[in-house]
């Protein structure tokens, strides 16, 4: 099974992991997302999109499992809103630093003590990977 990955990897067919990584990576991190916006009390409403976005994002990856078409259609579109959202969540968490007590002046503690700037970047990734799903091979 493993060579057969690494196969399919050199020759560029990894449509059918990648879809299926996508559709199992959204949940997880949609329940840690949830649990420290929670500890925020969803302030802002933008808390809310990247949990609204892991249903849709899984069902896209299992659908681009089973089904090319929608690895090529509704996988990436989906993925591309997920990754354009943890875009703007690293924005808004730089402007949440920015608007505690201190701002930029204290970021060793704005840092540790505020949303944290680099964590929607994970959104990016496995929005990422749901991108790239596209523009690859299925596998044998």
């Amino acid at each position: 099974m493993i060579g057969r990955l690494i196969k399919n990897a050199r020759q560029g067919r990894l449509q059918r992991t990648l879809a299926l990584t996508t559709a199992f990576s959204a949940p997880p991190l949609a329940l840690e997302i949830y649990l420290e916006h929670y500890k925020g009390s969803f302030g802002d409403k933008w808390m809310w999109t990247p949990i609204v976005l892991a249903p849709p994002l899984t069902l896209a990856g299992i659908a681009g499992f089973y089904n090319e078409r929608a690895a090529k259609t509704v996988l990436p579109a989906i993925s591309g809103l997920y990754a354009l959202d943890g875009l703007i969540g690293t924005w808004t968490h730089l402007r949440g630093i920015q608007k505690r007590p201190g701002g930029f002046k204290e970021l060793t503690y704005n840092l540790v003590m505020g949303p944290p700037p680099l964590a929607p970047g994970s959104l990016c990734l496995i929005g990422g990977m749901g991108i790239a799903a596209a523009f690859m091979r299925r596998e044998k």
